[in-house]
């Protein structure tokens, strides 16, 4: 695959770069020592201004192209999950209950590899921000940097993002023109109501079947209160009640989350489980009370921007390894937030076989790295290039 040779050089700085991070994940927007490490290496790259403390730790640095030109935003988040690693590599995560398990360390060594080959090089008109977010994988750092003006502050007219993909052949890129991943809300059920002996159930009020209740007539908004060609999913993940086998508690709590991609799916969504909720709860004698959270929007490339990043992609991947109309999945992302202020697209990096994300045993594939930092470099030179003329 055609890597940029000058990326291939410094790939085994990327590698180490990579696992240093991986060593010290952190979590939220709490990112200290992630960080003052990007920044540490932008300043050696000599980029021409950095802004960090955007949400709290996240970063955006700035180089000037040759000639005049318009600002392109490639973005790459750093925040790492609450799970305690079991890889047993020597690079391994020293902040015990905290690990690299979304690839958020490799996303964050790309960007890094194309900055100092941008740096470096400066083959490309007007400006290009590397921005460096928390929090993707709660809080919502694309919101947060989103608003306190990066888009407007920094004049982006474009923004990109990639995110490393296990199973997916790796070096291949997929993505897709329009809607990319869905919406993301969670609810949170709480019933309250009598409790007693579970020899004799009569004298209560068990909020435990209503919770079974509650749970299963839920799953009608999906069978039964939308068109089933409307993408949706509504999974129940969690319920709470009860401490020994013969007490009937005197509360339960159910908890789960909602994919969607249509606003008025989710309306729907919203207003039916209220009434659901509310009805079962009237059924079985129990109290219930319903806390619904809008979360992350959809995200939706732009058709037009997603058909050029392939064409990205295919140059640096092959015309056979980039899969331009991929489809949509329910997962979800917050690069949303951004893709809602400016044009731009996301696109998956296939890394081979491995262990699935947020799994303990996952890690980053450190040869597709300087893929995405060539996409990511020829996606600027591309995007914005020099128009040069030779003096008479």
């Amino acid at each position: 695959m055609p890597v940029v040779n000058r990326i291939a050089d410094f790939s085994a700085d990327m590698t180490e770069w990579r696992r240093h991070l991986h060593s010290i994940p952190e979590l939220g927007f709490d990112c200290p020592k992630t960080a003052a490490y990007i920044v540490e290496r932008l300043r050696e790259f000599g980029v021409d201004s950095i802004e960090d403390g955007i949400a709290q730790t996240g970063i955006v640095a700035v180089i000037e192209g040759s000639e005049p030109g318009p600002t392109i935003g490639l973005r790459a988040d750093f925040d790492a999950l609450p799970i305690s690693e079991e890889t047993g590599l020597d690079y391994a995560s020293t902040h015990a209950g905290k690990m690299h398990a979304c690839g958020h360390d490799g996303h964050t060594t790309m960007l890094l590899g194309a900055g100092r080959y941008l740096a470096e090089t400066r083959n490309f008109a007007g400006r290009v921000a590397l921005i460096f977010q928390p929090a993707e994988e709660s809080g919502g750092g694309a919101e947060i940097m989103v608003q306190d003006g990066i888009m407007d502050r920094y004049g982006i007219s474009q923004v990109y993002a990639l995110h490393n993909a296990p199973g997916f052949d790796e070096g291949c890129f997929c993505t897709t023109p329009g809607p990319l991943m869905a919406a993301v809300d969670t609810f949170h059920i709480n019933i309250q109501g009598v409790g007693g002996h579970g020899a004799m159930p009569h004298e209560s009020r068990d909020p435990v079947m209503a919770a079974c209740g509650i749970a299963q007539a839920i799953q009608t908004i999906v069978s039964r209160n939308h068109y089933a060609l409307d993408d949706l999913v509504v999974s129940v993940t969690q319920i709470h009640a009860g401490t020994v086998d013969n007490v009937i508690p005197d509360t339960a709590y159910i908890n789960g989350t909602v994919r969607t991609f249509d606003p008025r799916v989710q309306q729907m969504v919203q207003e039916r489980m209220a009434t659901i909720v509310a009805g079962q709860a009237a059924s079985y004698g129990v109290t219930a009370v319903l806390r619904y959270e809008i979360g992350y929007p959809a995200t939706i490339n732009d058709p037009d921007k997603a058909g050029f990043a392939a064409d990205i992609a295919r140059e640096i991947s092959g015309d056979g390894r980039v899969v331009a109309e991929a489809g949509r999945e329910m997962g979800a992302e917050d690069f949303a937030y951004m893709l809602q202020e400016r044009p731009g697209a996301y696109l998956f990096l296939g890394q081979g076989d491995s262990a699935g994300l947020h799994h303990p045993a996952y890690d980053f594939n450190d040869a597709v790295a300087p893929v995405g930092a060539s996409f990511f470099a020829r996606l600027v030179e591309r995007a914005q290039p020099l128009c040069l003329t030779e003096a008479a």
